[in-house]
């Protein structure tokens, strides 16, 4: 074999949640490879929606402004039944908490590249593609990993012979629903039950043309049927496989052009740019580490993608990490810290599975009776004068590294715009990442300790307030937020959730010193 390869953080795939951890932890300056079989980017598209929370994190990871040009908004989500009556309509219009449009649909291969350009601009980060990780073992130190050179060969992979070492102080697999890192650490998983094979159908339109409902779901017994926009320039249909019909019989241009008819797209106006039989599941991982290696996208959780949340969830996964393996590597904070990750991921996503299920039990219905007392129920229930209309959900986190006890603690925080030290722009860019502790105005920070100042300057957060010598609060986004919680200050973690807030200027030094204590911050 060759020398070692040598790397503070080794990533096994690279998706979406490999390239975005990979941006974060090479931009702190770690040392990361990343190790992929494919020896190139993965051409046809896939996912096709993120949030703002999502847009946030690409934010920090220093390329929004590229991402924004390959993306375009939904302002609605309709479901509808086979009468057109709207069953449930998610308002997905203007600006979310965290600053960004609340919808946004893509072609994932044009993420992937420009993530891609970003992760080989950093000097810090090595990206193996056309090598096969084989064989992983852990010691106290660090982690060992096998790989060996290939190709695809008629959709095999086929070795070409060529071997290398490589030696990391922790390892993340990220390579899929079926993660080699996953199976070698022997992790089961809990499954829903829930599996419906669907037909996903990718086209690009020719001729220019307005759609009606811009993103929706048809919920057809006949035929239920997903249509959304699959980027600029693209559209996507998801059809749900009927009783009897199979992956084999379905996965056919002439059956996708068949059931693409009666929606006035054909070879004269499209281009059928990819058909591909799915079985929609929802699972996730019973453990998401086992000493120095972790997990992270869908080699840890899978679910349907109805509520548009599965990227999303691998690249909160990439965020999560990030931060606590940055502070780990950096010194900032004890390992103890990474004993959190999965508890909290994992609690939090399987709300999201259990959401995106729902869903899914809502549109996959082939039986004439069972959806037409559907209709009847969802109906009924839109015109009872206590209805409210649906939203997606934004969870709380699971057990794991925050003040569980103080109001909003756990739960997405917002971003709004500030102005600070001749700076104008989303409190983010102004004022870097890391901790931030916000406090209503300067005389609640003069209540915190000498010692716990010193500990939050330690760990690299940010420690300001509102008003003058502090932020300006331009939208006054944050005096709202803590006006919410009851609260005159609030410890926000570098992923952009709640450690906690204080009620009173007197619990600020409390909830300070509990942050000290959980992650393991230096007296």
């Amino acid at each position: 074999m060759d020398s070692w390869i040598q790397a503070d953080v080794a990533i096994v795939g690279y998706g979406p949640t490999s390239q975005v951890l990979a941006l974060l932890l090479g931009r702190a300056g770690h040392r990361v490879a990343v190790v992929e079989r494919w020896p190139d980017l993965y051409p046809l598209p896939r996912a096709v929606h993120f949030d703002d929370e999502i847009a946030r994190i690409l934010q920090r990871a220093g390329v929004i402004d590229d991402v924004n040009r390959i993306v375009e908004p939904a302002d609605r989500y309709e479901w509808r039944n086979a009468a057109g009556d709207v069953l449930m309509d998610f308002d997905w219009s203007g600006v979310g908490p965290s600053g960004w449009p609340v919808s946004n649909m893509f072609s994932q291969p044009d993420l992937e590249r420009v993530l891609d350009s970003h992760v080989k601009a950093l000097p810090t980060v090595q990206v193996y593609q056309g090598w096969s990780a084989t064989a992983l073992r852990q010691d106290g130190q660090g982690v060992e990993l096998e790989m060996v050179s290939g190709a695809f060969a008629d959709g095999q992979w086929m070795p070409s012979g060529q071997n290398r070492r490589l030696r990391a102080k922790y390892l993340v697999g990220a390579d899929g629903a079926n993660s080699m890192v996953r199976q070698t650490l022997g992790i089961a998983s809990q499954d829903l039950g829930f599996a419906f094979d669907w037909l996903v159908v990718d086209v690009k339109p020719t001729t220019p043309r307005e759609w009606h409902p811009k993103t929706w779901q048809l919920c057809d017994p006949a035929r239920p049927t997903t249509v959304v926009p699959g980027g600029p320039g693209r559209r996507r249909w998801e059809f749900m496989l009927l009783p009897g019909e199979t992956s084999q019989q379905m996965n056919q241009p002439a059956v996708s052009w068949s059931l693409l008819a009666p929606w006035d797209v054909t070879p004269a106006n499209a281009t059928l740019e990819r058909h591909a039989v799915y079985t929609f599941r929802g699972r996730w991982a019973d453990e998401w580490r086992v000493g120095r290696v972790l997990l992270a996208g869908d080699a840890a959780h899978l679910m349907p993608p109805f509520a548009g949340q599965g990227l999303c969830s691998g690249l909160r996964d990439a965020m999560a990490l990030s931060w606590r393996l940055d502070a780990v590597l950096s010194g900032r904070l004890a390992a103890t810290v990474l004993d959190s990750y999965g508890p909290e991921r994992s609690a939090h996503v399987q709300q999201m599975i259990g959401f995106s299920v729902a869903l899914g039990k809502v549109i996959c219905i082939s039986s004439p009776e069972e959806a037409a007392q559907r209709d009847r129920d969802m109906l009924a229930a839109r015109h009872d004068p206590a209805f409210e209309p649906p939203a997606s959900p934004r969870p709380r986190l699971g057990a794991g590294c925050y003040s569980a006890d103080t109001a909003g603690s756990g739960f997405l925080t917002p971003q709004g715009r500030v102005a600070a030290q001749g700076r104008t722009g989303r409190f983010d860019d102004v004022m870097g990442a890391g901790f931030a502790l916000i406090a209503r105005d300067a005389d609640v920070l003069a209540q915190l300790s000498a010692a716990n100042r010193a500990a939050l300057l330690a760990a690299g957060s940010v420690v300001t307030h509102l008003g003058p010598g502090g932020i300006d609060d331009l939208d006054g986004t944050y005096g709202r937020y803590l006006e919410t919680m009851n609260a005159v200050a609030v410890l926000v973690r570098p992923d952009f959730y709640s450690h906690g807030t204080a009620a009173r200027s007197a619990d600020l030094d409390a909830l300070v010193g509990a942050w000290r204590a959980q992650i393991g911050v230096a007296a």
